[in-house]
């Protein structure tokens, strides 16, 4: 099991408020939603820093023409081969 650390947090009363009803009507202890949300924002995060990475990489070095040409007569190989009736 890992390390854990005990901390103390400020919120709002209007936010503390929601997090309390949110939590009683999932069953969670407090150090559950607070430990579900900070994984949730993490994840969040590592997504939009990644979804940012890809979109630079493909604006500094887009697809050529030939690049797309053979990808779009892939994909008509791959439709024509399917069950489309």
């Amino acid at each position: 099991m890992p390390k854990t650390a005990k901390i103390a947090i400020s919120l709002p009363e209007d936010i503390l408020a929601a997090v309390e009803r949110q939590r009683t009507a999932t069953g969670e202890s407090r150090s559950q939603f607070f430990h579900r949300a900070a994984e949730a924002l993490l994840k969040r995060e590592h997504q939009r820093t990644a979804i940012e990475q890809y979109l630079r990489g493909y604006q500094q070095m887009p697809e050529t023409e030939d690049e797309i040409e053979a990808a779009r007569i892939a994909a008509s190989h791959a439709l024509a081969e399917g069950p489309w009736e």
